[in-house]
């Protein structure tokens, strides 16, 4: 990758278990320690450490589904509605940013030091939103909050590359996607009557209590398997890599801001956005990213293209069916439930070891079962449309999100040396958040210019779909040319 040797670490790196002896690899390269093949991620070796992941993506999860449900409310009790689009672009933002870090630490260090500090650095977000009295400080708390997240996901990852053998870590995957799957139900209803019982503040400052759970599970789970390198001082910090995630991140939020502003203002945001990220972007991301080139570019690149098209689908569907097919909004967010529980089982379909080989073809598949899902949608505008059109459909495409998302990780995996899991993972969180906030940027600044008619909902919709559509040509160049 640009600006990332890779460079081995001299230092010896100690992978143990519970069960097992202390096992390096050459010249200090991490790996997992032997594999029997009959233990599972809940079996004695591996049970603490899947569980004390999984307690922190529920956290992850929990607090996407009940802050969502609670800010409207919080940005009107503080007089903040204008600064409204600031809560979600102050933690994009900083997220970016955090996963570059993050990426470095965890190749310099490990993965333990960054996921705690990510997991302390989320309950202080918290917190600051939850007793903040006006808009900014409340917007802060959002951006501090970024910053744990993007610390806390690029480590997991960087986990599952060193700790798992490569034949458990699609059922890792999965079991990160049903995680989401509850949370996703009940998330909102939980925060919805939080907020209306107790007041929204205890949304937030509910939530890090529940931090104690993966920290008391995570930290001996992770000391076991001695995840922790002696630090590499000769391995530095990369400044001209964490410039160019400044420059992305910065960016983002720019483009985010002047899609939600239609005064020619906002055409100043929008072109000093695209100036920072577009060069950046080229720099951060793997050569060749942008080309599809064949490997880890492709699924860089395939992975921004399925997370960036179904959450700029996603965020618009809830608001055609409550303008459109009159539906209270509680109705209309329960129509996009059914996708969060076939997500979490597509990741598991793609889990199963008798698929194993034919993980591209999973993928290609996956991506038609998008596209399909986001077209599908757009036929709710139709009056002979049922109204659970999109209910159907987003379940469809739940499964094509999880066969996709969870494949493209396990397949990095493969294509990433140790000493490149911390920048390779970095790379494809990045893709996925950059991706999200653009097309979300793009399609909401089309939908206010076509005023939030039937025809707005089109014109966001479909492209969205033939976007998810040319990723299936990506995922042909998923893997590398042998012979």
């Amino acid at each position: 990758m640009p600006g990332v040797q890779g460079c081995l670490t001299p230092y010896p790196v100690v992978v143990t278990t519970a069960e097992t002896e202390p096992v390096s690899g050459p010249a200090g390269m991490p790996f997992a320690a032997p594999d029997a093949g009959t233990d599972t991620v809940l079996g004695g070796r591996y049970r603490a450490l899947t569980l004390a992941m999984v307690s922190v993506v529920l956290l992850i999860a929990f607090e996407a589904t009940a802050v969502g449900t609670a800010m409207p409310v919080a940005a009107r009790e503080l007089d903040g509605l204008p600064l409204y689009a600031f809560a979600f672009s102050g933690y994009f933002t900083t997220s970016l940013f955090a996963m570059v870090v993050s990426g470095q630490w965890c190749d310099r260090t490990g993965p333990l030091a960054p996921l705690v500090a990510g997991i302390g650095a989320f309950a202080v977000g918290l917190a600051v939103s939850g007793t903040a009295q006006s808009m900014w400080p409340f917007v802060l708390g959002r951006a501090v909050q970024g910053i744990g997240g993007g610390l806390v996901i690029v480590a997991l990852y960087v986990i599952v590359g060193l700790a798992y053998p490569e034949r458990l870590r699609p059922a890792v995957m999965a079991a990160f996607a049903a995680s989401w799957v509850l949370p996703s139900i009940v998330g909102p209803l939980v925060a919805g009557t939080v907020t209306e019982q107790f007041g929204w503040r205890w949304v937030f400052l509910a939530i890090p209590v529940l931090v104690v759970l993966p920290l008391l599970m995570g930290l001996p789970a992770l000391r076991r398997t001695s995840l922790r390198r002696p630090p590499d001082d000769r391995k530095a910090l990369d400044r001209r890599r964490l410039c160019l995630a400044f420059a992305v991140s910065a960016g983002a939020g720019l483009l985010q801001y002047a899609g939600q502003d239609l005064r020619p203002l906002s055409l100043v945001f929008a072109l000093a956005g695209a100036v920072l990220v577009v060069p950046a972007a080229l720099r951060l991301l793997p050569r060749g990213t942008f080309r599809a080139a064949r490997g880890l570019p492709a699924v860089v690149l395939l992975r921004g293209v399925a997370s960036g098209t179904f959450l700029g689908a996603e965020s618009f569907v809830p608001v055609m069916l409550v303008t459109q097919r009159h539906m209270s909004p509680t109705l209309a967010g329960l129509s996009l439930a059914g996708g969060g529980v076939t997500w979490g089982i597509g990741s598991w379909l793609q889990g199963r070891p008798r698929l194993e080989p034919h993980r591209e073809r999973l993928v290609v598949l996956g991506m038609f079962l998008m596209a399909a899902a986001i077209a599908g949608a757009a036929l709710t505008l139709l009056d002979a449309a049922p109204a659970w059109t999109a209910a159907a459909a987003w379940a469809v495409g739940g499964i094509g999100a999880g066969l996709v998302i969870s494949s493209l990780s396990v397949i990095l995996f493969k294509l990433s040396p140790p000493s490149e899991a911390g920048a390779n993972s970095a790379a494809l969180q990045v893709s996925d958040a950059l991706a999200s906030v653009v097309l979300v940027a793009a399609a909401g600044t089309v939908f206010a210019a076509l005023g939030g008619a039937a025809g707005a909902f089109t014109a966001v919709l479909l492209p969205l779909a033939f976007l998810a559509l040319a990723g299936v040509g990506v995922a042909a160049r998923l893997r590398l040319k042998t012979g």
